[in-house]
């Protein structure tokens, strides 16, 4: 048998071997995610020695109240980064958004307007207020073709400016009591042993001690979260949005010639991303009832980790929204359980870079071996 034959015959196997290792790398994030509860749910109750259950219900919901400002900043900076960009202004954008949102919410329900609507007014301003920083960083990146990085780097420096100078260089207190309620109430309670039960949308008056054994079931936050998850899944998958963003993260100059209004797309994906953000910070005002111009800043380099561990590759082109779900959860478990673990803060910032190394490691392996099983 000659040597090209023999090749031929083991060219198969090599190529199964690299697709079963192709598969494992796609879904690496959920084994990771999948580990990590398991580890923390054996660790948690031996550290502590008691029987504290890091899956509890109350630990659960912690875990999901704690991920939705990241997650929500990392929606918008996912289709940025899938179109081959970067969005480094988010974090203060978001900062921005709780100051204006809670400016307008306070001046509106002053002016006589009944909460609800006061509510919707600083919902209202944080998404246009951040809508148009998205505009001025689109117009400058799409029609004068600036580098992202240095576009929205520079955007979070006027930001920041704005908000500490709309706020004083202060908490924006003296929102009306009720707004507590938008911020940290839930759909659903439950309370816990005998007398207990579900109650739904109205929170239960109850003795001291059964108020001890209460649980919220997903807040209203994590609810307007989840909604917003649900409309960027099906944005990005089952639309032709979605689609002229691969197109455009895939190969810019291939995507003018398919007839993809590059400009006009790219206009509206940072849009989106300061949009998102917006409502990270509107949400974080209604939570802390005060707008605060400094609430963001630390969230920035958690989005975009949180996208990175998630799949989205930097070079553009593939990712998806479920990836920087799982990325969100997986710095949110490891953070809420190294804590339940009594280990010092910072090496949560350690353990969570060395996460993001290795994610990019596995991205650019998954693309090697992309390329050798479509070479051969």
């Amino acid at each position: 048998m000659t040597d090209g034959a023999t090749k031929n015959i083991k060219e198969p196997g090599k190529n199964a071997s690299k697709t079963i290792l192709l598969s494992l790398m796609q879904v690496w994030a959920w084994v990771f995610l999948a580990c990590l509860v398991l580890a923390f749910i054996v660790a948690v109750p031996l550290v502590s020695g008691s029987s504290v259950s890091f899956l509890s219900v109350r630990n659960s919901q912690n875990i999901l109240v704690a991920i939705t400002p990241v997650l929500l900043l990392g929606l918008g900076q996912t289709f940025v980064i899938i179109s081959g960009g970067i969005d480094l202004s988010v974090g203060w954008v978001m900062s921005f958004a709780s100051v204006i949102s809670a400016l307008a919410l306070r001046g509106a329900f002053n002016a006589g307007l009944p909460l609800p609507l006061a509510v919707l007014a600083g919902l209202a301003m944080a998404v246009v207020g951040c809508g148009m920083i998205g505009l001025f960083n689109g117009v400058i990146i799409a029609k004068l073709k600036v580098p992202p990085f240095i576009v929205t780097l520079g955007t979070s420096f006027i930001v920041r400016g704005m908000a500490l100078l709309m706020s004083e260089n202060t908490t924006v207190i003296g929102l009306p009591r009720g707004v507590r309620n938008y911020g940290n109430e839930s759909m659903m309670y439950y309370v816990r042993g005998d007398g207990g039960g579900f109650y739904f949308f109205q929170k239960p008056e109850l003795t001291v001690e059964l108020l001890r054994r209460m649980d919220r079931i997903i807040t209203y936050p994590v609810l307007m979260t989840a909604l917003v998850v649900a409309v960027a899944i099906y944005a990005l998958k089952r639309t032709k949005f979605g689609r002229y963003t691969y197109a455009i993260g895939g190969n810019e100059v291939a995507a003018v010639r398919a007839g993809v209004p590059v400009e006009r797309h790219i206009i509206k994906l940072y849009v989106l991303s300061s949009v998102t953000a917006g409502i990270a910070g509107f949400l974080s005002m209604l939570r802390f009832t005060a707008g605060s111009a400094v609430i963001g800043d630390p969230l920035l380099l958690s989005s975009i980790a949180a996208v990175i561990i998630g799949g989205v590759s930097l070079f553009g082109g593939s990712g998806t929204v479920v990836g920087t779900v799982i990325g969100a959860l997986i710095i949110a478990v490891l953070t809420t359980g190294l804590v339940m673990l009594n280990v010092p803060s910072f090496w949560q910032f350690i353990v969570v870079g060395a996460v993001v190394i290795l994610a990019v490691l596995i991205d650019q392996t998954r693309d090697i071996i992309k390329n050798k099983i479509g070479s051969s």
